[in-house]
């Protein structure tokens, strides 16, 4: 997707960020009127990219604090697991006031993102984290800037400003790898998915099943994430 930070809403009717189907054909509807402000289709879809991206991004964190080949990488990885927890603890408490439905998976084309980590090792992993790292976290940049700036919820809010900060890290430590190959991932910031939709789309949760929740590790640098924005 890509783009300059004033986008419109309507442009999000494009994936919200890479592994992630549109966020729906009326972006700008409103689909509920709690105290905190009228919630859109395009927070709702925001709410739930922000889970989406959380559930694979963070066991691909964990395995680059292992395997990772370079403190750099291993470092990257830490920051990977510590934002993903903290953002996600926030995307569930916004998720839970507002009424929204999260996924307990991503999508298959996130999915697809661990699988191929899951199968690399040495040089190609280091190479190939930060890479789809920084294109995923990247697009998404651009959706938190459009979202921040035309939601008019307090608890969407504060999920944007977390998120922002949270990708902004993130973006920096696996530039900080020197392993980012920029040709790719800005490549793959802006070409269309040639997925169908339901390669894009988080699985719905099942009822019954207990909540993924990302755990915050011991030594967590991160700060409690506000309620309120």
């Amino acid at each position: 997707m890509g783009g300059a930070l004033g986008m419109t809403l309507g442009s999000l009717l494009y994936p919200a960020m890479l592994g992630v189907q549109k966020v729906g054909s009326a972006p700008e509807r409103v689909v509920a009127t709690p105290a905190t402000g009228p919630v859109t289709e395009a927070d709702r879809g925001f709410v739930v990219a922000v889970r989406s991206a959380g559930l694979w991004e963070y066991p691909v964190g964990q395995k680059a604090s292992k395997k990772g080949t370079t403190k750099a990488v291993r470092t990257a990885g830490e920051h990977l697991v510590d934002g993903d927890a903290s953002l996600d603890a926030a995307c569930r408490n916004a998720a839970d006031q507002l009424g929204i439905t999260l996924p307990d998976q991503p999508s298959p084309q996130q999915q697809s993102f661990e699988s191929r980590l899951d199968g690399e090792n040495g040089k190609q992993f280091d190479t190939d984290m930060a890479t789809t790292v920084r294109a995923t976290n990247g697009q998404l940049l651009t959706t938190i800037a459009s979202i921040r700036s035309t939601t008019r919820n307090s608890l969407v809010r504060a999920l944007a400003d977390q998120a922002n900060s949270t990708v902004l890290d993130h973006i920096t430590v696996v530039e900080q790898t020197g392993l980012v190959d920029f040709g790719r991932a800005l490549a793959q910031e802006t070409a269309a998915p040639n997925l169908p939709a339901q390669d894009l789309t988080p699985p719905p949760a099942v009822a019954g099943r207990p909540r993924a929740v990302l755990t915050p590790p011991a030594n967590s640098t991160v700060s409690a994430s506000p309620t309120v924005g």
